[in-house]
């Protein structure tokens, strides 16, 4: 199974960025991440770097995609970013969204994890077939019949997060995928929601149809972010990763697009 991974992380129209990625691989397993730290300049950054480094240094130590294992790198990312907290400052009050996928290639299988509102999308036949739920108010007045898709993406209050790591009095909710089979041509993204907010579901679908590599359709994403966005836009951020219609046993890993 042949994979190609490529990476945009942009600092919109704030003054810097909180948004971070990260990958890793062995032989057998990919993992892929994505997370947004809120909290100020010193502060969500550094709650989004720290939940980076645990979940993936918790994944290569000992990878998985059984739910169990899933959700414990999260708990454990919680309670590393509360310990940053304790050194006070700006750190005291930082969060931090993540969305974590894992992949097996052995059995050529997919499972994601999440808290908040950076999502995960699964494309197949350029149709969106899984994605993840925001654990978000606007979430839950689409859940309640209150608002569409659509106007949860315009509602005013759509940035109001109802779970984010950095608290243990009241631990964040998690939401594990169950596995998913990944075939040839699948393309997976994942995102903050400086990317899925200002663009929707509809726009993600057009411009990966309209791109042939992950690297053309990262260009697309920018442009169109750029385009759609408001006046001092939030930081944006996306992970693709495609898998290759052609039969090969190499996972091979693309570089960032540069600045």
């Amino acid at each position: 199974m042949e994979i190609e991974i490529v990476t945009l992380s942009r600092q919109g129209g704030r003054s810097y960025n909180e948004d971070v990625h990260g990958h890793w691989h062995d032989e057998r397993f990919v993992a892929c991440l994505v997370a947004d730290g809120a909290g100020g300049h010193g502060g969500g950054d550094v709650a989004a770097a720290t939940a980076r480094s645990s979940v993936l240094g918790g994944f290569s130590a000992a990878p998985g995609l059984d739910e169990d294992t899933l959700r414990g790198l999260v708990v454990q990312a919680n309670l590393d970013v509360v310990a940053r907290q304790a050194e006070g400052g700006k750190l005291a009050g930082m969060r931090s969204t993540i969305v974590f996928a894992a992949i097996d290639l052995e059995s050529q299988a997919l499972a994601w994890v999440h808290s908040g509102d950076s999502r995960a999308y699964l494309f197949r036949g350029g149709a969106i077939v899984a994605r993840t739920t925001d654990h978000s108010l606007v979430q839950q007045m689409v859940a309640g019949g209150m608002l569409d898709e659509e106007g949860a993406r315009l509602h005013p209050q759509r940035n109001m997060l109802l779970s984010a790591l950095g608290s243990v009095e009241e631990p964040p909710d998690i939401a594990v995928s169950d596995r998913m089979r990944l075939l040839p041509g699948d393309v997976l993204l994942l995102c903050s929601d400086g990317v899925w907010e200002p663009l929707g579901d509809g726009c993600l679908i057009d411009t990966l149809h309209a791109s042939r590599t992950p690297s053309q359709w990262a260009e697309q994403l920018e442009t169109q972010v750029q385009a759609n966005a408001k006046p001092g836009y939030d930081n944006y951020t996306a992970l693709m990763l495609w898998v290759m219609q052609e039969d090969s046993d190499e996972t091979r890993l693309l570089p960032d697009i540069a600045p």
